[in-house]
């Protein structure tokens, strides 16, 4: 069911002052920006190998990256994703683990993907991602 890291979720303040890091120091090459309404966050992401980073700036103060940039003022790792092949059944699993759902049905998120989350608490304090492409949908 799982396949790989899909990507890293990165928050950062302002994606205007961190994109030119990721270009200029790094050498990365933004592939496209993209609002996740849903979300209340702005997302820029980085193709590194197989694995895509991505940056995620608040768009609302309510939003959960603005709540985990109040706790960590600096930014940093949010969370790690996984791309999965079943999205449901992946979640099905995790919950059969005794392990606590965020999302218990997946939901539209960035670049064309159905998203659900773990809760840190019961995944050792990393925030989990799982994610698949919608159908029809090309993603990132």
């Amino acid at each position: 069911m799982i396949q790989r890291i899909d990507h890293l979720g990165i928050a950062v303040k302002s994606l205007a002052e961190a994109v030119p890091y990721y270009e200029k120091a790094l050498g990365l090459k933004c592939e496209h920006i993209e609002e996740v309404v849903s979300q209340k966050v702005k997302t820029a992401f980085f193709a590194c190998g197989d694995v895509h980073i991505e940056l995620l700036e608040p768009t609302d103060p309510e939003s959960p990256i603005a709540k985990f940039l109040e706790k960590n003022p600096a930014g940093g790792v949010h969370h790690v994703a996984f791309a999965t092949d079943a999205i449901e059944a992946q979640l099905g699993q995790a919950a059969a683990a005794g392990v606590r759902l965020i999302h218990e049905k997946p939901f539209d998120g960035a670049g064309g993907k159905q998203v659900a989350f773990l809760h840190p608490k019961s995944t050792f304090g990393v925030l989990t991602e799982f994610c698949m492409p919608k159908p029809g949908a090309a993603g990132h």
